[in-house]
């Protein structure tokens, strides 16, 4: 079963409704050369639903979602932002 959470994007941008399954962990770890992503099925599953979102029609570049340490990302965790780039 999923759960959605909402994001509202700034300036002009609609909200964005971001598929959230309930047992997904996620967590991140940095800093250094590299950032390792680790998640269990649910969590991956719920990263991968939040990509089409951010590309999806009607999207303004600038879109993002903001994952952190209790709010999407496991404990200890460092903050991740999914963001649209520019389409040039």
């Amino acid at each position: 079963m999923a759960s959605t959470r909402v994001a509202v994007i700034g300036s002009g941008g609609a909200p964005l409704a971001f598929p959230w399954e309930v047992e997904a962990r996620i967590d991140v770890r940095g800093p250094g050369e590299k950032v390792v992503i680790e998640a269990h099925a649910a969590g991956l599953r719920t990263l991968a639903r939040h990509l089409p979102v951010l590309a999806g029609d009607g999207v303004h570049d600038g879109a993002h979602l903001h994952l952190e340490d209790g709010n999407g990302l496991e404990s200890g965790s460092v903050g991740l932002v999914l963001e649209r780039g520019c389409e040039e």
